[in-house]
């Protein structure tokens, strides 16, 4: 949340000096590197969900029981909204005011439902690999699962960054909207991932993982 809602921060202020930005290419990178580094460094503590929608997968195939998933929710929106007060913190208003505090929020022409169905597919994508890399004891990348999570964060942003802010995590919508105050569309950021999440860690589960016993 601090590197991925501070990449955009950091674009809004030197565009707004009249410098080359980071673009969408450089916020996706930042995001991607950011969830990827810290999945690998922690995942061996707590799994390295960040994310209610990846606790919901989990939660969903019986790999973690309700009040465990009820307290990874509440710890990552804790550590959301941290993340989000210290950015304000740190950034001046007038840097991170126009862009709400990197709260995703969805383009001019896009719907809800629109907004809804790309989080849903690329939260989907998220999931997916995420159980294949970080739970299937046979996926490829399973000692270095970060690998493949960061580059699936990046991609999806790459597309849907321009369209929805692409979250694909409603702590990540969370906490800058509520640093910012900036609510705006903010169920799509919670039915579309948590539906692509619940999809994405049922079928990988049913597909390749049924003759698996849970962690």
């Amino acid at each position: 949340m601090f590197i991925g809602a501070g990449s955009i921060c950091a674009d809004e202020y030197l565009t707004a000096a009249g410098k080359p930005g980071i673009g969408v290419l450089g916020i996706a990178v930042a995001s991607g590197l950011a969830m990827g580094a810290m999945v690998t460094a922690v995942g061996h503590v707590s799994g390295g969900h960040f994310n209610p929608a990846i606790t919901i997968g989990f939660w969903v195939t019986k790999r973690i029981g309700t009040l465990s998933a009820i307290f990874y929710w509440i710890a990552q929106l804790l550590g959301a909204t941290a993340a989000a007060y210290l950015i304000k913190f740190i950034i001046s208003e007038a840097v991170w005011r126009p862009v709400a505090l990197g709260t995703p929020a969805l383009a001019t022409d896009f719907t809800r439902t629109h907004g809804m169905a790309l989080e849903t597919v690329m939260t989907f994508l998220l999931v997916f690999v995420f159980f294949a890399t970080a739970v299937d004891a046979k996926g490829a990348f399973n000692k270095i699962a970060g690998f493949g999570i960061g580059l699936i964060i990046t991609v999806d942003t790459l597309f849907g960054y321009p369209f929805t802010g692409a979250a694909m995590n409603p702590a990540r919508a969370f906490g800058p909207a509520l640093a910012s105050r900036a609510w705006q569309n903010h169920g799509v950021y919670w039915v579309g991932p948590l539906f692509g999440g619940v999809l994405g860690g049922f079928l990988y589960d049913r597909i390749f993982l049924r003759q698996q016993p849970p962690a």
